[in-house]
């Protein structure tokens, strides 16, 4: 009867995880933010304790999974709504290398080192730091790696220079611009920083996508 019960339970939460991550919409393994992370790693300990405590209800553990479905979903809604929130629950990309030079500050800042950078471009079949001309550690640790074109000149930072309305600082000081280049850049089009949704620099034009146009 206790082996029934064992299967039994471990198939109904085997069915029932899967429903629950098709409600979230999870992304793959590595791409997860903190907060669907935490969830995850809860929802692993709730199943594995009721699949031990065969004695307690079945009900003690949906029911808390239930919850945190909401809660994930509920977050991700405020996410998407709020890109304060999203910066501070998910975190945003450290530049760990610009212009083809290693950021050390940054990099002690994010407790990365050199090891860590080496072994990300290994596993992207990058044989030396020289090829590089971007590197970014994105929130959910992964290296976006951004090399040098054929003749190893200079490309475009890979940046926004605004998202959702707000300006991106540190996109424009890596640039050598300001607040005011950017704004008599957009006055030339009619618009205003808070009018766009995203906009990005390539070959001294300023390429943008308006808030009217989602």
């Amino acid at each position: 009867m206790e082996l029934f019960t064992i299967i039994y339970r471990t198939t109904f939460f085997y069915f029932f995880i899967v429903l629950a991550y098709r409600i979230m919409g999870k992304r793959e393994i590595g791409q997860l933010g903190v907060i669907d992370l935490i969830v995850s790693i809860l929802i692993a300990e709730l199943v594995a304790i009721s699949i031990e405590n065969i004695e307690d209800s079945i009900f003690f553990t949906i029911l808390p999974i239930f919850l945190l479905v909401l809660l994930e979903v509920g977050l991700a809604f405020i996410s998407i709504k709020s890109r304060t929130f999203r910066t501070l629950f998910g975190g945003k990309p450290s530049l760990i290398i610009a212009n083809g030079n290693v950021n050390y500050k940054e990099m002690v800042r994010q407790r990365y080192s050199m090891d860590d950078l080496l072994l990300s471009l290994r596993q992207s079949s990058i044989k030396s730091i020289d090829e590089i001309e971007y590197a970014f550690l994105e929130p959910n640790g992964k290296l976006s790696i951004f090399k040098y074109n054929i003749f190893h000149t200079k490309s475009n930072y890979p940046m926004p220079l605004i998202l959702d309305g707000e300006l991106q600082a540190k996109a424009l000081s890596y640039l050598k611009k300001d607040k005011r280049w950017l704004e008599q850049k957009l006055a030339l089009k009619g618009l205003k920083i808070e009018d766009v949704f995203y906009a990005f620099k390539k070959k001294n034009k300023i390429f943008l996508i308006k808030k009217n146009n989602l």
